[in-house]
């Protein structure tokens, strides 16, 4: 027989392989996969959820994965992740994102925080700008 979530995180909450505890830093950091705010908490907690969401790059680093973890397969862990690409741009790769978690009411109250780590990893794979005709400009002018 299955325990419930709440027990599985009062028991996990202070001591597992995945916490970072800091000095000085109240809530602990975890490094747990399906965590989307990488904070140690029931809410985002990716072990003890029957249902997951986790958002990570693509092996090309040209767009991101949604992981989400399947509540009817939890005691077979082979069947129990469904992996999603999003590569069709950034605007449309986020609403298709919404659309998939909203259409399919996977998590709810991870909606938002999906968003965020999607459009953060995109925002990791632009590159850099590089310095252009303007930084010579403005490199040449004298102060007035």
């Amino acid at each position: 027989m299955a325990t419930s979530s709440h027990l599985n995180w009062l028991i996990i909450r202070n001591n597992n392989a995945f916490l970072l505890k800091k000095r000085d830093v109240n809530k602990p950091f975890s490094t747990e996969p399906n965590n989307l705010a990488s904070v140690s908490s029931y809410r985002y907690s990716g072990i003890v959820h029957k249902k997951t969401l986790g958002v990570v790059p693509t092996a090309d680093k040209k767009g991101f994965t949604a992981v989400l973890k399947k509540g009817k397969y939890a005691q077979r862990p082979a069947k129990n992740t469904v992996r999603v690409d999003f590569k069709a741009g950034p605007r449309r790769s986020l609403k298709k994102l919404k659309n998939l978690l909203i259409g399919s009411k996977y998590r709810k109250d991870l909606t938002q925080a999906a968003l965020r780590r999607a459009s953060a990893v995109l925002r990791s794979q632009k590159p850099l700008p590089t310095k252009g005709k303007k930084a010579e400009l403005t490199k040449g002018k004298k102060p007035e």
